[in-house]
């Protein structure tokens, strides 16, 4: 599984020739960062990276405040036809995104949002996946916890913020993982909806290093190990409530 990540790298350090000798190089005998001076120099990558990072980190944040109350809602609160709801509500996770896209489209340009920053981060902050983590997460917190706290006088909001969301930390790290990752990634939703340089992020920007008649993969291959450093940081950040999380995502009512 790792030697493609490690052929990525090896192939970040040849210059051009080196790319295409035959036998391939694992290690290159004459490693050059000219690809990551180049890579850096000729395309705004830190202003890429930037717009990325803004993208990823508010979807993030957004997914996980909204996934949370509505798991919250699901799992904690009780109002007619809230099973039947929830039902529905995860069905929608059987419809393709590629059907949902025009119409997120058409709505983004109906409220002027289309090349903004707005359009990339708004539609990802609502996730049926992340309300579905967020439910499991909640229904494993005993019940007796959350009568104590109504007995002392809190509100829901209170339990929810101050008994159940100290509780599902590991929950809360696996789904920023993964926002994270899938925002990160995203390449077709910002290309649809974005079209100045400007905004672009990583994978729009790595996709301009493909050249029209051929591809400089020593110059690609650069930008890609720039691009999943923060993932890769992320990852070992969070690592250990990830793990805790995967456990916890098993639990049923």
């Amino acid at each position: 599984m790792i030697v493609p990540f490690l052929w990525m790298i090896s192939t970040s350090l040849k210059n051009s020739g080196a790319t295409m000798v035959f036998p391939p190089e694992f290690i290159p005998s004459e490693p050059t960062t000219e690809n990551y001076q180049e890579v850096t120099g000729q395309f705004p990558m830190m202003r890429f990276l930037w717009n990325s990072l803004l993208v990823a980190v508010l979807s993030t944040i957004g997914q996980i405040i909204f996934s949370a109350m509505a798991g919250y809602a699901f799992a904690r609160m009780q109002f007619k036809g809230r099973d039947k709801i929830f039902l529905l509500y995860l069905a929608t996770m059987m419809v393709p995104t590629q059907v949902t896209m025009i119409p997120q489209f058409i709505l983004m340009k109906e409220f002027g949002w289309l090349d903004t920053y707005q359009a990339m981060i708004v539609p990802t902050m609502f996730a049926v996946f992340g309300t579905f983590l967020m439910r499991q997460a909640m229904l494993s917190i005993p019940r007796e916890l959350e009568e104590a706290a109504f007995m002392d006088g809190a509100s829901h909001f209170r339990v929810f913020l101050n008994v159940c969301m100290p509780l599902i930390k590991p929950m809360i790290a696996t789904l920023g993982i993964f926002t994270f990752m899938q925002s990160w990634n995203n390449f077709l939703w910002p290309l649809i909806v974005v079209s100045s340089r400007d905004l672009a992020t990583l994978p729009l920007g790595l996709s301009l290093l493909q050249g029209r008649w051929g591809t400089d993969w020593g110059l690609m291959m650069s930008g890609v190990v720039i691009s999943i450093v923060p993932i890769l940081a992320v990852y070992l950040f969070a690592q250990k409530y990830f793990i805790q999380g995967m456990t916890m995502s098993g639990m049923k009512e």
